[in-house]
């Protein structure tokens, strides 16, 4: 057998035992709990068992493809397993974002090398620093969710399921800002015939400023947010109840706000880049995030490095954008 490839038999063969173990304790801890006077949780077995395996199949891929290191894959089956057991359709959004974004970021990398100071093509992408600051918003939200509604998908409709609704639209729109921004960096900067303008001054920048938009960028943006709304809603419309659904309002309205979390996830991304994070042009003509000997600066202070403003920006969206769904959802 090839070197690797006993890992996906290895993670198969675990995944059994695990979600049984875990199956167990929840039944063990739902006799518990039923004596107060809440109802119990109890979540079922085949759903374990999908929670995990569907999340350690996804980091094996991306540990084969270099799209994650060894520590953002931990990390991120902890991410994906806990998304996936509050609502399959948070983990259908948390996939079409990983797997878009990583290939997002390898697109046309001969590039991206030219400008950017840190480009690493292939290996290690994604850390640990790099999973919590862009999944850690919408892991909250959908432990919140297990708590508060339980375990399963359910319909976006604020007058019969506020607390659900709310927080299904947060998730989303949490992961549709990532897939905004990163699509907009990733995309925007080598798909543009010309250089960005900084959204802070409005005048012309280096490539890969932070900061710097585009108007490519800017419709990336709307288009990577429009896909994880997209996954959201496909995947309501194929695990919850068809009799519910016939009861809700439309679901349609997902993919739209998922399209405004991307973009308006971007142009917050920028607005705090521009301001708050250091852009600098070494002697090579590459954009550096630190100041330095023979760095000259371009625009920003260092108070806020990229990671911090991915994390601001899912938190701020995904507190925001179920605000403005509330506003405009269509009532049945």
């Amino acid at each position: 057998m090839a070197n690797g490839d006993w890992m996906p038999l290895l993670f198969c063969g675990l995944s059994i035992p695990i979600s049984i173990f875990m199956w167990l304790g929840n039944v063990a801890f739902s006799k518990f709990w039923s004596y107060d006077f809440e109802e119990p949780l109890v979540i079922a077995p085949t759903r374990w068992l999908f929670s995990t395996l569907a999340p350690l199949a996804l980091m094996t891929v991306a540990l084969r493809r270099r799209s994650v290191s060894k520590s953002g894959a931990a990390l991120g089956v902890v991410v994906a397993f806990t998304l996936s057991i509050a609502s399959h359709p948070f983990f259908a959004s948390l996939v079409v974002f990983f797997f878009s974004s990583s290939r997002a970021t390898k697109f046309r990398a001969q590039l991206k090398r030219k400008f950017e100071h840190d480009f690493k093509e292939g290996e290690g992408q994604r850390n640990w620093v790099q999973v919590l600051c862009n999944g850690g918003m919408a892991t909250q939200l959908a432990l919140l969710y297990l708590i508060d509604c339980g375990s399963g998908e359910r319909s976006i409709d604020f007058a019969k399921e506020y607390r659900s609704s709310w927080l299904g639209i947060a998730v989303m729109s949490a992961f549709a800002c990532c897939n905004g921004d990163t699509w907009s960096s990733e995309l925007g900067s080598v798909l543009s015939s010309s250089d960005p303008i900084s959204i802070i001054s409005w005048r012309r920048v280096p490539r890969g400023t932070n900061g710097g938009v585009s108007l490519i960028g800017i419709v990336v943006s709307l288009l990577g947010g429009l896909l994880v709304g997209f996954a959201y809603f496909a995947t309501v419309r194929y695990t919850v109840e068809a009799k519910m659904l016939l009861v809700s309002p439309p679901q349609w309205p997902i993919i739209f706000f998922g399209g405004l979390a991307g973009l308006f996830g971007s142009l917050l991304d920028s607005v705090l880049g521009g301001l708050l994070q250091f852009s600098g042009i070494n002697a090579h003509g590459k954009i550096v995030d630190a100041p330095g000997k023979g760095v000259r600066h371009v625009s920003g202070l260092r108070i806020l490095d990229n990671h911090s403003v991915n994390l601001i920006s899912t938190i701020v969206i995904g507190v925001t954008m179920p605000l403005l769904a509330l506003k405009f959802w269509p009532v049945r």
